[in-house]
């Protein structure tokens, strides 16, 4: 028994690192390409004016975020029927492809119309690539980790998030300070791209090394599993569409936040607020640190008081901060402010995002499970987090840019909280957790009984 235990729990430890490592070096350059957006678009979008080359590369950012739902439904439903762990060690090699892509492709001035067209096939690759990752990740943590331990597990899954931050902007940070913009422009932005292609090798690792959680084998040897595709398909809608529903509005809302916070506020701060960008890369470097220590502290919580209290926490308190702290920072921007809003913020994203892993595997059917978060994760992600700076960049062209970030914050968190306790899963799981506490009182009420020293009269 000790030893099946020991088995489980290095088992356990590996898929952790797997998923830290893999993931990180993932999410890498999807952060180092908002970082660097005004060099690309000078690189690939030339001959249209400064705004309109900005628009085109923000556009390109959010085409590798329309295929993510594909992709993610796509692994999913192989990961489902085939193993977590072999389809996690595909889409990482596909995403070494893809960055390869971006950070070899010569400039428009080389090879003309060429050029934009390899770095959006670039983006596709990685899209459909990154859109079974988060899922994938969630699963097999989720499936692997013990009982009342399953948010504070899941949580480093988003821990890669935060280390993605403090290597991408502190690489960029490096880069912009030590090297003139023109060799920034001529060849600086494609190093980061050239170091997160590191992560096609470790795809092998992963694949030789992490076998697949007892949950999955046992889900593997029902007949349900083995069912055709389509019978598959249509089984999946009945039993989890509510819960696709439900899963998007939990993620609404943080992935809004973090998109904005990472992606469009480094452009926001040096086009609204006429800061370097070495202000916003110190500032996210900063933050970044300090979402990598508070995630587990966060997923521990979660599992302690319920992670739809956590939720409704960060929903009620987000929607009281937005504005005032949009109002703090244009008031004098300054780069302390810029780090005093960004680190208020990413508390917030840090608070939400540590419980959305296992938050989303919950809801679903184990047969459904990788489908299911991959589909509501990324279309989530998608519509309300790739195409956050598409949509400011749009809107800002025809009012006042400045409130356009925080008034589309406040949209999202509402609709967020709506869609899930609109739907009959979450009010289900609303439910379920107030039991689960209920329970767990009762329990502790027993415990303290049960243990208690009668008095002496």
């Amino acid at each position: 028994m000790t030893n099946d235990k020991n088995s489980e729990t290095s088992k356990l430890r590996k898929v952790i690192v797997s998923t830290i490592v893999g993931g990180m070096l993932e999410w890498f350059d999807f952060m180092v390409y908002g970082y660097f957006s005004t060099l690309i678009a000078q690189t690939f979008f030339v001959g249209v004016s400064r705004a309109e080359s900005l628009l085109l590369t923000f556009a390109t950012f959010a085409v590798g975020f329309l295929v993510r739902p594909i992709g993610g439904a796509v692994m999913g439903m192989y990961a489902d029927r085939a193993g977590r762990v072999k389809a996690l060690s595909m889409i990482m090699v596909a995403m070494s492809v893809g960055s390869l892509l971006l950070g070899l492709t010569p400039g428009y001035a080389a090879i003309g119309i060429a050029a934009p067209l390899l770095v959006v096939a670039g983006r596709l690759v990685q899209g459909f690539a990154v859109g079974a990752q988060f899922a994938l990740s969630s699963v097999t943590i989720y499936e692997m980790a013990p009982p009342g331990k399953k948010m504070f597990y899941g949580s480093f899954n988003m821990l890669t998030w935060g280390i993605a931050a403090i290597l991408s902007s502190g690489c960029s940070y490096l880069l912009s300070r030590h090297l003139s913009h023109e060799a920034m422009l001529a060849w600086g932005w494609r190093l980061p791209f050239l170091v997160g292609a590191l992560v096609g090798p470790f795809g092998f690792y992963i694949r030789h090394s992490v076998g697949e959680s007892a949950e999955f084998r046992q889900m593997q040897a029902n007949a349900v599993a083995r069912l055709p595709l389509g019978r598959r398909i249509r089984d999946f809608v009945g039993e989890n569409g509510d819960a696709l529903v439900c899963a998007i509005g939990i993620i609404m809302g943080g992935t809004s936040l973090l998109y904005v916070w990472h992606a469009y506020l480094p452009h926001y701060a040096q086009s609204q607020l006429h800061l370097p960008i070495s202000s916003s890369l110190q500032a996210v470097f900063v933050t970044s640190i300090i979402s990598c220590v508070l995630s587990p502290v966060f997923g521990a919580l979660a599992d302690r008081v319920g992670p739809y209290r956590v939720f409704c926490f960060f929903i009620g308190s987000w929607l009281i901060c937005v504005f005032p702290l949009f109002w703090f920072l244009l008031a004098t921007p300054t780069a302390t402010r810029l780090i005093l809003v960004q680190l208020v913020g990413i508390l917030f994203v840090t608070l939400q995002g540590a419980a959305h892993p296992g938050m989303l595997v919950r809801l679903f059917t184990v047969q459904g499970r990788s489908t299911g978060v991959a589909i509501s994760y990324n279309i989530g992600v998608m519509l309300f987090g790739g195409l956050a700076p598409f949509y400011i960049s749009v809107v800002s062209r025809f009012t006042d840019a400045r409130f356009v970030p925080p008034a589309y914050l406040v949209g999202t968190t509402v609709l967020s909280f709506v869609l899930v306790v609109g739907t009959r899963t979450g009010r289900r799981a609303f439910r379920l957790e107030s039991e689960e506490r209920r329970q767990a009182a009762a329990a502790r009420d027993e415990a303290g009984a049960a243990g208690a020293v009668p008095s002496s009269k």
